[in-house]
């Protein structure tokens, strides 16, 4: 059988020495793990297009997409997820917009939350910054 390969997009939002995290809503996959907002491409949508749609849904903020600074491929049980990290900029204040937590976490907190394992080489990248 043949597991769906899915492109995600994320922003590595850092502000004051900070990064912008969301929480996965109850009943999505990873539900209650940390995690850079973003999401899934919708066909014939480049990264930074998703990313911007997707903060502003998510979000209800604008974004400057800045250069891509990690990518990893990562095998779940029933998918495979391809993970797209840029750095961003917010336009505008973010407000959850769909129920989720929102957080700003210090750099050296990043490796106290449970977040993603596809997450875990970006966070040990970061955390040595």
């Amino acid at each position: 059988m043949t597991v769906p390969h899915i492109v995600v997009t994320a922003a590595v939002i850092e502000r004051n020495g900070t990064f912008l995290l969301t929480r996965r809503l109850r009943g999505t996959h990873l539900a209650g793990s940390w995690e850079f907002p973003g999401g899934k491409c919708e066909p014939g949508e480049t990264h930074a297009e998703c990313l911007q749609r997707e903060i502003s849904e998510e979000l209800a903020a604008g974004l400057r997409v800045g250069r891509e600074i990690f990518t990893v491929k990562h095998p779940y049980s029933e998918r495979v997820v391809e993970l797209h990290f840029f750095t961003c900029e917010l336009i505008g204040e973010p407000r959850p917009m769909i129920g989720q937590e929102m957080r700003w976490v210090p750099r050296a907190e990043l490796k106290s939350l449970e977040l993603p394992p596809a997450d875990a080489d970006l966070i040990e990248m970061l955390s040595a910054s």
